[in-house]
């Protein structure tokens, strides 16, 4: 089979009877579908299939699942595991927007965190608004950053993915329109190999208002994910990217498998891949990894 559909959902969510749907609506679109194979039970599962696009597939099996809160991605077969990770890390590795968290401290969370949404959207040019709230920030000491991390959640499953791909010979790195001093720390507890973000500027124990040039952006995470992948030989097919917001669409579209997770409406409408319903387990589970493989976090 050419090309393999993968279903994913909460645990005991994903019932045998919703997977023959699934398999059924493929056939009745003309595919060749094969036998379903369970990677995990009840929690996720493949069907390869051949003779339509990927995008048919999915389309096929979502109409079929209606509202079903499953996850549904489907890739080619071959080299469906990857060998480079680059992900976002705000709203994708952890849970919230760290500069709207910092935000709260000076009283302009509000304020700030509708900024980000515009930006995110692709609503603001994504420079121009980052100048403009670390500029409203002048002065906030820097114990505000630290109170910001020790609030600081991970999504769930960015360990398992990061450590799983990583124990199986993947590069893993975290590109973010943030910040080093959150991105160092993300890199270090999640597993990342490297991390690259923006730097805000510190003087006497306080933020200046302004970040380090050049800032990075959805260009730079583009270049980043070329240039690793080919420090490291590798066609962009053999890459995987995640994100959720407009500054990351475009290493979205030029991986081999770009994942919109939980993404703003632009990215999630332009997206190839997206995930709704689950966590960043989905694309372990698309790359064809079962819940056995899995790594445990340290």
């Amino acid at each position: 089979m050419t090309h393999v559909l993968t279903l994913a959902a909460a645990p005991g969510a994903l019932t045998p009877a919703l997977l023959a749907r699934a398999r059924q609506a493929l056939g009745d679109l003309g595919a060749a579908a094969g036998t379903p194979d369970w990677l995990a039970p009840e929690r996720a599962a493949d069907i390869p299939f051949d003779a339509l696009a990927p995008e048919q597939g999915v389309a096929a099996a979502r109409a079929a699942l209606g509202d079903a809160p499953i996850d549904l991605i489907a890739v080619a077969a071959e080299g469906r595991r990857k060998m480079l990770l680059l992900a976002d890390m705000d709203s994708t590795i952890v849970t919230t927007e760290t500069l709207d968290e910092i935000a709260a401290f000076a009283g302009l969370k509000e304020k700030i965190a509708a900024i980000t949404a515009r930006a995110m959207n692709g609503e603001l040019d994504f420079k121009a608004a980052l100048r403009e709230r670390v500029g409203m920030l002048a002065g906030l000491p820097l114990s505000a950053l630290e109170a910001t991390w020790a609030e600081t959640k991970l999504m769930p499953g960015a360990e398992a993915l990061v450590r799983t791909m990583r124990a199986h010979g993947a590069h893993c790195a975290l590109v973010s329109g943030g910040f080093t001093f959150f991105t160092g720390r993300v890199a270090d507890r999640v597993g990342f190999h490297e991390h690259h973000s923006n730097v805000l500027e510190i003087a006497d124990g306080a933020l200046t208002g302004k970040v380090a040039e050049p800032i990075l952006d959805k260009d730079s995470k583009l270049a980043a994910l070329k240039r690793l992948a080919t420090e490291r030989g590798l066609p962009l097919a053999a890459t995987i990217t995640v994100g959720d917001g407009a500054n990351d669409l475009p290493m979205l579209q030029a991986a081999g498998l770009g994942v919109a997770y939980y993404a703003k409406p632009v990215v999630a409408a332009a997206a190839r891949a997206r995930v709704e319903h689950t966590d960043l387990t989905a694309l372990l589970f698309a790359q064809g990894y079962r819940l056995s493989e899995f790594a445990a976090a340290d």
